[in-house]
């Protein structure tokens, strides 16, 4: 799951990732076209039970992203702005920080 909040004055937009429930972690991250693909740079939280990270970017982009569990195991979101296929293991998530 997302959340975004749009931040006019900086024109950024903080986007709130969601592990999906289903998924038994450990250790989780998101990581993605934001952070370089590194595990280390946006480590999730768990939280009342849910694990989620807040990350800013820009708005008006698109960034591919997936969630990196137990430090092996990768996960997509499944309610992910849209998808696009990956050179490895079929696709990546997608967020959009377009802000109508």
């Amino acid at each position: 799951m997302l959340n975004k909040k749009f931040i006019k004055s900086k024109k950024t937009c903080q986007v709130t990732f969601f592990l999906p429930e289903e998924v038994a972690a450990q250790r989780a991250s998101v990581v993605g076209e934001f952070n370089g693909w590194d595990a280390s740079k946006n480590p999730m939280s768990k939280v009342k039970g849910v694990w989620k990270a807040t990350v800013e970017v820009d708005q008006g982009r698109e960034y591919q992203y997936r969630y990196f569990v137990n430090d092996g195991e990768w996960y997509n979101d499944p309610q992910a702005d849209k998808y696009v296929p990956n050179n490895v293991d079929g696709d990546n998530s997608v967020v959009v920080t377009y802000n109508n």
